[in-house]
């Protein structure tokens, strides 16, 4: 396994994280062997967030004893110093341990960016709890490029973790600042939210780029760590077919696709709108079409049900056209 200092935090972690999305599927006892094989593999970075449900206590479970050998990485939504400071506690609660290696202040759009740097916002709450010993270290975490280019340049700001991956790659000049800069670069999405199905080209390209420091794949399974070990351990350039199969995947996707990141919700009518086009996707883009019929149909608020309220698209982070969006899932299945 490849090591790399995480920029201004001088934590040494390894080249592939853990994302801690995905075991919200599962449970805490099928957490603990994943905790184990990360452990044997050499797998020492850890994401998970408030938000993100049941992960931080299931990791909380699963660490118990090895704890010690992670660096564990966390976020809050929260905007105020008084917010933010319940959900370090309790992040330190669920996660069974005394101290977090690096909390990060989670998808700020412009407003909440100005909003925690005021006097009694979150990153008082943080600072605060960076010198109680609570945590070490004060990241970020965004979505758009503008402030990306705003976070590079806050003193604060340790580490930025922002998508990466074969079809959205306009963060790549600021990879190579937060380089210059020594801020340690967290890439997400590396699979675009699920949108590219081949995981070892997809990784494959973000190891290419010296200026990632950590790519965070969900796993959830213990054949999804080991095929992406090896896909990150391949260090070998770029092959002629790998480069055609990338250029197929762009071709194919362009950025008009959802990357299921939920931002959208809760949608008015209570619709699921990731689900409503992972479903679309699977018929028009993979040829799954029995499957994904068959899909739509269990889900109990359809296409059809959109009140064109247009809410969504306001806390849409990539901007998409869902009322419109929604409207060719609608044609797609019938209803």
């Amino acid at each position: 396994m490849e090591y790399r200092i995480l920029g201004k935090t001088g934590l040494k972690i390894s080249r592939l994280g853990f994302g801690g999305i995905p075991i919200q599927k599962i449970d805490a006892e099928r957490t603990k062997p994943l905790m184990e094989q990360l452990l044997a593999v050499g797998i020492n970075y850890i994401d998970t967030a408030r938000a993100y449900t049941v992960s931080e206590e299931y990791l909380g479970y699963a660490l118990q004893g090895i704890r010690q050998n992670f660096i564990l990485a966390t976020k809050s939504m929260a905007r105020t110093a008084e917010a933010m400071a319940k959900d370090i506690d309790l992040s330190l609660q669920k996660l069974q341990t005394d101290y977090i290696d690096l909390y990060q202040i989670h998808n700020p759009n412009a407003k909440d960016l100005d909003a925690v740097q005021v006097s009694g916002g979150a990153l008082e709450a943080l600072q605060e709890a960076k010198a109680a010993g609570k945590i070490g270290h004060i990241g970020i975490t965004l979505h758009s490029a503008d402030l990306f280019k705003k976070a590079v340049e806050l003193p604060w700001v340790e580490t930025i973790m922002f998508p990466y991956n074969i079809v959205e790659t306009q963060g790549e000049e600021l990879i190579a600042k937060c380089a210059e800069k020594n801020i340690g670069f967290i890439c997400m999405k590396p699979l675009a939210g699920g949108a590219i199905d081949d995981a070892t080209t997809a990784l494959r390209f973000i190891a290419a780029n010296p200026n990632v420091t950590v790519v965070i794949p969900g796993m959830a399974a213990g054949e999804e760590i080991q095929q992406n070990i090896a896909a990150i351990s391949n260090t070998d350039p770029l092959t002629d077919a790998e480069q055609a199969k990338i250029k197929e995947i762009r071709d194919f996707l362009g950025t008009n696709f959802c990357r299921r990141c939920n931002y959208c919700a809760p949608c008015a009518a209570g619709i699921n709108i990731p689900a409503i086009f992972l479903f679309e996707g699977y018929y028009s883009r993979y040829n799954l079409k029995e499957w994904a019929v068959q899909r739509y149909a269990s889900i109990e608020k359809k296409a059809s049900d959109c009140i064109e309220c247009g809410a969504c698209e306001t806390r849409c982070p990539y901007n998409l056209p869902i009322r419109q969006m929604m409207k060719k899932a609608r044609e797609v299945f019938g209803k």
